[in-house]
């Protein structure tokens, strides 16, 4: 317990450090996260004192940029999944695509955190969604564990030793022959994802039963997967299945 709590405060020591914060007009600031995007680039919030309390935004801009790379989110399956997604966050949308969250004092790091983690997840869910790709990851998944008769729940949030909430795509119960099992999925199999991932984990494996298993589910059809991902998850004993190899698991999910 211990040295996962040493490793937490590393990791949000580090997230204080590497945020950078910017005066704009009208009262509104930009905060430059240590998060990258599927472009690579460091994802930006904005802020803005609403009386007492304050707003979080990011303008607009992941759904939209999705939306221009040919990713439309219009059909009733994506918005019933963006939807959520989102509210697993506790974070809305309003009628120009901007993600938000209204933060008081209290729980500002908390709020800050949820529209962070919002924005990461709905642009990993959505990353392969353009015209030439006919279904998303998490309804490939989805439909895997209902062709096997995989019992499961979707879309899971659990509050994690920290007080944030972490979410999870899928949980298996416990049954006679396996303990709880927890599915991650990465979309895009890049460092920072996986490290985004065990970092839920750590957060959150203290807070369930005795014996609870982690698998990430990695997206491999349209790239490889890189072997410091694969290396980094075990290292923290959270299984690695590429999609590609996803039968091998099978029985211990179906147990």
């Amino acid at each position: 317990m211990k040295d996962i709590e040493q490793i937490l405060d590393k990791y949000y020591n580090w997230l204080r450090d590497k945020t950078a914060w910017k005066s704009l007009i009208k009262d509104w600031t930009e905060i430059t996260t240590p998060y990258l995007d599927r472009h690579n680039d460091y994802i930006q919030i904005y802020l803005k004192k609403d009386g007492e309390n304050f707003l979080l935004t990011d303008d607009s801009y992941t759904i939209n940029d999705l939306e221009n790379e040919g990713c439309s989110l219009e059909s009733k399956k994506r918005q019933k999944l963006l939807t959520m997604t989102l509210n697993g966050f506790g974070v809305q949308k309003d009628q120009n695509n901007a993600l938000f969250v209204n933060a008081s004092p209290d729980n500002f790091s908390l709020k800050k955190h949820n529209l962070i983690q919002a924005i990461l997840a709905v642009n990993d869910l959505f990353y392969l969604a353009a015209p030439h790709v006919s279904s998303l990851f998490f309804e490939d998944v989805r439909t895997w564990l209902d062709a096997e008769d995989i019992r499961y729940s979707e879309r899971v949030s659990f509050t994690g030793h920290s007080g944030y909430g972490r979410l999870f795509e899928f949980l298996i119960p416990k049954s006679k022959e396996e303990p709880e099992r927890i599915i991650k999925l990465i979309n895009r199999p890049e460092r920072s994802n996986a490290d985004a991932l065990i970092m839920s984990w750590l957060d959150t494996k203290e807070e369930r039963p005795k014996g609870s298993k982690a698998f990430a589910f990695v997206n491999d059809n349209e790239r490889r997967v890189p072997n410091d991902v694969e290396d980094a998850l075990k290292s923290y004993q959270i299984l690695p299945v590429l999609w590609s190899q996803r039968n091998q698991v099978r029985d211990t999910l179906a147990a």
